[in-house]
Formats: C-alpha cells, structure tokens, sequence
C-alpha cells in the first residue's frame, strides 16, 4: 500500500506520473479495477480499509488477552503481510483462538482490497464471481485439507491440531506472511514439499502480499489452455477472457515476460547461495521466501531458525532479491529505462 502513498506525494514532486507504479503495486500485467476515478480518492479509500482491518484485528487479538502492544504489532503485522513478532516464537505459543483470528485477518490480507471496498457497498456478487478470488480461496483450501491429512496420519497429535497447524502455515505462506505456529521442516517431506511449491504462487492483485500473485497463474494456465485450442482448432479465433473480459495480447505477454524473470532470478539466486555454501534446500528455500517477500524458508532457514548464520555474499544476494521480489521486478528494471524517465 506505501507505493501508493509515495505514487501520490513523491513521485509527482520528480515528474513522474503515479499512475505507472500504482498499476505496478496492483501488479503489471493487470488492470486494476478503479474504485474512484482519481487515484488519489483510490488510494484513500484502499488506506481507508487498510486502518479498519487494522482496528478489528486488534480488537478480536485484545478479547484472547493479548496485550495492546502485542496485538497492534500482530496486527501490523499481519495486514501489511509482514509476518513480525513480538515473540521469538512468533504465534506459536499463543491460544488457538488467537491462531484462528490472525488465520482469518491474513487470508483477508491476501485478498484484493477492491474486493473488500465492494463487500463493504453490499456488492457480493463482483467478489463471488471474481476468478482470481475463487482460485486463491481455492488453492489455500485444498492444501490446507490436504496436509491436515497428512499430519493427522503420519503424527501423533489430534484432527484439530492437525487442522490449525496446517491452515495456518499454509495461509500464511500462501499469502508471503511469514508467521508460523510450528517447525513444517519437521513434516513428512510430502508437506513441506508443497509448503515451497505455495511460495511461488502469491496472493491476489492488489493486496498488500507479495509472491508472483494468482491472477497470473490463472491468465498463465488459461493461455495454454487456449494455445491447446488453437492447435486443434487453427483456424478458430477464440479470445482469452478472464472474469467474462477479454484480456489483450500485450497483458499475456506481460505474464509470460513476468515468470521468465521470476524464475531466472531464482534460479540465479539459488546458484549464487549454493555457491556460497548453503545446502540446496536452504538455498532454493531462501531465495523463494525473499522473491515473494515471505520470510521463513527452508531447511537452515526454516520458521523456526533466521539467516544470521548464513555468508555475507548470501545476505547482499537476499537483500537485492528481497527488494526486487517486493517491486515485483520490472518496477525495478523500468527505473533503468530512458523511455521511462521521458515520459
């Protein structure tokens, strides 16, 4: 949400317009929906919601007996999908009613802050029949029901315990928070294998979550699915469409443009850590946390460990990924381009 703030209040001061990183913040490759036409009375009514979730957040913390302090740094925390704690523990060692509201409130997070602004004006059928939406609830679901059996078969603990645990870690990876409630590296590798795959896929275009975001696997997977069409059906001309609109050939490219940096810089990332003495479950772990701005990787930086111990070279290395993973890269790499400053 800063980029919106400084879009407004900085940038113009240098001659840039705001319009070209607020589109950045709500991610390239999209168009967002405007709730206002001027960007400044957007950007309000998005800090608006920002400052409510805030307030509510604090105060359902507060009724589990958390400490103001502690439940507005929770808070803060949680909606700008920061993942800091008070507790060396992170929310490991808070009730399970406390688990289950930061649960909610980073899944909320996660979630595009348009759609929030409609549920507030009553307008629940544009969030039900958001694609990107229903894939993101989706896929957070179906791991969570997925690893709950996994842990509930393969560990001595109860279903609700199994339950919690993986619903959270999974919703917080899922939406590059970063808190954690137990050590996943301690699951069957089946677990913590799919806790890295979700590091890859992001939150919703235009939340305040990090990660390649859903709404561009969904255009990604709707591409191919319609490449496949066309193979078959040559002479056929079938648009892409995405929420029953057709999306033009400049956004896809876009996309595929995006997960082609994406996955270079990871690779790239993961040869220099591994180079610099890191396993390769800590490597690749590493660079996958910093690119989505997560925060807890794997292996000697998993949730219950940090990266104090690892080499210099790796701490300059994450320190660069962490910042282009959180300007979604090309917002970095346009700064470096004379047509930009042009216009």
């Amino acid at each position: 949400m800063g980029i919106i703030v400084l879009s407004i209040a900085i940038l113009p001061i240098l001659g840039v317009g705001g319009m070209q990183l607020f589109i950045a913040e709500t991610s390239p490759g999209t168009k967002p929906e405007k709730l206002h036409p001027r960007i400044k009375e957007t950007a309000q009514r998005l800090w608006g919601i920002y400052v409510l979730l805030t307030f509510f957040e604090t105060g359902f913390l507060m009724l589990g007996h958390m400490n103001l302090f502690d439940a507005l740094c929770h808070s803060f925390g949680t909606i700008a999908t920061g993942g800091f704690s008070t507790q060396n523990s992170s929310i490991a060692n808070y009730s399970s009613y406390i688990q289950y509201v930061i649960i909610f409130f980073m899944f909320l997070s996660g979630t595009n802050f348009t759609l929030h602004y409609f549920s507030l004006h009553g307008k629940f059928k544009k969030v039900f029949k958001n694609e990107e939406y229903k894939w993101y609830a989706f896929i957070l679901f179906s791991l969570s029901i997925i690893i709950t059996f996994i842990l509930f078969f393969s560990r001595d603990i109860t279903f609700e315990k199994a339950f919690r645990d993986s619903l959270f870690q999974v919703v917080s990876i899922g939406t590059c928070t970063g808190f954690a409630t137990t050590d996943y590296m301690h699951w069957p590798v089946i677990g913590y294998s799919l806790i890295f795959f979700l590091m890859f896929s992001g939150g919703s275009v235009g939340s305040t979550s990090g990660g390649i975001k859903i709404m561009r696997h969904v255009l990604l997977f709707k591409n191919i699915k319609l490449q496949i069409k066309k193979i078959i059906h040559p002479t056929a001309v079938i648009p892409l469409r995405l929420n029953d609109k057709p999306v033009s050939k400049d956004i896809v490219t876009n996309v595929i443009a995006f997960f082609i940096v994406y996955f270079i810089t990871f690779i790239i990332g993961s040869i220099i850590l591994i180079s610099s003495g890191l396993d390769l479950d800590s490597a690749m772990g590493g660079v996958a946390s910093c690119l989505g701005g997560i925060g807890p990787g794997l292996g000697s930086v998993g949730p219950v460990s940090n990266y104090a111990e690892i080499s210099i070279i790796s701490k300059w290395t994450l320190s660069v990924i962490m910042l282009l993973g959180r300007l979604e890269l090309f917002s970095v790499i346009i700064l470096f381009s004379r047509s930009f400053w042009r216009k």
